[in-house]
């Protein structure tokens, strides 16, 4: 995750089948970082030039792994109602803060990525919210609206893990689209860490929907409706 690993998988194409290595790092700096309950790490974030997608995505740079075995990385969507201001509906502050310790603890990085309400966007996310209220479900919600399921696309994720010169990932995620889509672009996906189970009683029906329509690795058993 040095930048002199990133000059050398640049400047080398037969390690980079896909032809990631158009992106370039921008910049890196070194940001502290401290999350409410005391956890403080110290991070590098790196932004990137010429990403597919055009997107401002920022990777967080958390220690070194140990030598021969692959960097922990996840590819967190961004949520601004569930990152910033803590909503029960969803899991993904909980998830954020989770891998970050994780992955201080084990060296590697976590890929924010811009791609709000499973890429639909901010309005359109409330906007099923609505609808999830009515009764429909998280895709049904995006399926009435004339949206995607998931929209979300990893091609700049792919490309900002090999601007890094990372190549082969343990990734911690629960979503198996993830790891289908960072092979197909060539990367080498070790082994699938599922993240912890952040129920509420507000996202239990949500949590469920994942596990059982996209075949997300979250147990059923301690998903119930109740």
């Amino acid at each position: 995750m040095r930048e002199s690993r990133n000059a050398t998988a640049s400047s080398d194409t037969s390690s980079n089948p896909t032809g990631l290595s158009a992106v370039t790092v921008r910049t890196r700096v070194t940001v502290p970082l401290h999350f409410g309950d005391d956890c403080t790490v110290t991070a590098d974030l790196a932004t990137f030039h010429h990403l597919a997608d055009g997107q401002e995505h920022v990777a967080v740079i958390l220690g070194e792994p140990a030598a021969g075995r692959p960097p922990l990385v996840r590819l967190h969507s961004e949520c601004l109602t569930g990152d910033v201001f803590g909503s029960a509906r969803c899991d993904c502050g909980p998830q954020l803060r989770e891998a970050v310790e994780r992955i201080a603890d084990r060296g590697g990085v976590l890929l924010y990525l811009r791609q709000e309400g499973r890429g639909i966007g901010l309005y359109n996310k409330l906007d099923a919210y609505a609808l999830q209220d009515e009764g429909l479900d998280t895709y049904e919600a995006n399926a009435a609206l004339g949206l995607p399921e998931d929209a979300r696309d990893y091609t700049a994720a792919a490309q900002m893990l090999a601007a890094l010169g990372i190549f082969e990932v343990d990734l911690l995620s629960n979503n198996p689209d993830k790891a289908a889509q960072l092979r197909t672009l060539g990367l080498t996906v070790t082994q699938h860490v599922p993240t912890g189970v952040f129920t509420t009683a507000h996202n239990v029906r949500y949590l469920r929907t994942k596990a059982i329509r996209t075949q997300h690795t979250l147990p059923l058993t301690e998903l119930t409706a109740g």
